[in-house]
């Protein structure tokens, strides 16, 4: 129980699996902070699927249910939060390895697999740790925090620049869940398929990405990801410099038979 890390075939498989609806502890932080780290490095891993055990929950959120890590005066309370994993022990606490700023570095596609509820921090993992999403039928998506106190979830994710502001101000302020198909309608996820279809088609997606140059699929990445935080002139001389340095050191470039000719065709 906890979370589930294996590669086959190119993809690196993510599986949250802790309990009815797959909450989060701050050991599945920490063991998927090492995973993300083995990933990158891995040259089997290509492209990673991220996803919760069973049909009920990708993640209902943290588990706030359980008490962990000893009861801690404000100074003590402040220092966790400056020092994260400072005198930490063997048993990860909160505040922890989910504030960790690498584990937001990542140049390796993962693809959201999402069956029933997405909410909280489920929310925060899928829309931190995912490029491409799908979801099942039966999905839910809410960042419910509000309802009992503890807000910011909306700017943690950046959610106003993935989906419209009107839809964020909507999830963030209301703090009501919407289904797959206004989550598909806002582009919060690129697909909406049957609940048994929604492992095969992230691995479908996943095929298409692992037929491609490693070397590319890393540059577009960085291109995707520095190109939503440069200014406008910044981000088109930064992607030019990563076209140009990628064609020119990619002795593949050009080579596949009839490449051009396909192009041309379309």
């Amino acid at each position: 129980m906890g979370l589930e890390y294996s590669v086959r075939d190119g993809i690196a498989y993510f599986v949250i699996d802790n309990g009815k609806v797959n909450a989060i502890t701050p050991q599945i932080h920490k063991d998927f902070y090492h995973r993300l780290k083995e990933f990158e490095v891995s040259r089997e891993a290509r492209v990673g699927i991220l996803t919760g055990a069973h049909d009920r929950a990708f993640s209902a959120g943290d588990d706030i249910v359980n008490v962990y890590g000893p009861k801690r005066s404000r100074q003590e309370l402040m220092e966790a939060n400056l020092f994260p994993h400072q005198d930490e022990g063997e048993t990860p606490g909160r505040p922890g390895w989910e504030h960790d700023v690498a584990m937001h570095r990542r140049y390796k596609p993962i693809i959201g697999a999402v069956n029933g509820w997405c909410l909280g921090h489920g929310m925060i993992y899928l829309l931190l740790h995912t490029d491409i999403r799908v979801a099942g039928e039966n999905a839910q998506f809410g960042i419910p925090e509000l309802n009992f106190g503890a807000a910011g979830i909306s700017g943690t994710t950046r959610l106003a620049r993935m989906v419209p502001p009107t839809a964020a101000a909507w999830m963030a302020l209301t703090g009501d869940f919407i289904d797959a198909q206004e989550a598909c309608r806002i582009n919060l996820v690129n697909k909406v398929v049957p609940v048994d279809q929604t492992m095969a088609t992230a691995e479908a997606i996943a095929r298409r990405i692992i037929r491609h140059p490693p070397s590319s699929v890393r540059v577009e990445m960085e291109s995707l990801a520095m190109g939503m935080d440069l200014s406008r002139f910044d981000a088109i001389q930064h992607s030019r410099n990563l076209f140009r340095y990628h064609r020119s050191n990619y002795e593949g470039w050009g080579s596949e038979p009839g490449f051009f000719a396909k192009r041309d065709e379309r």
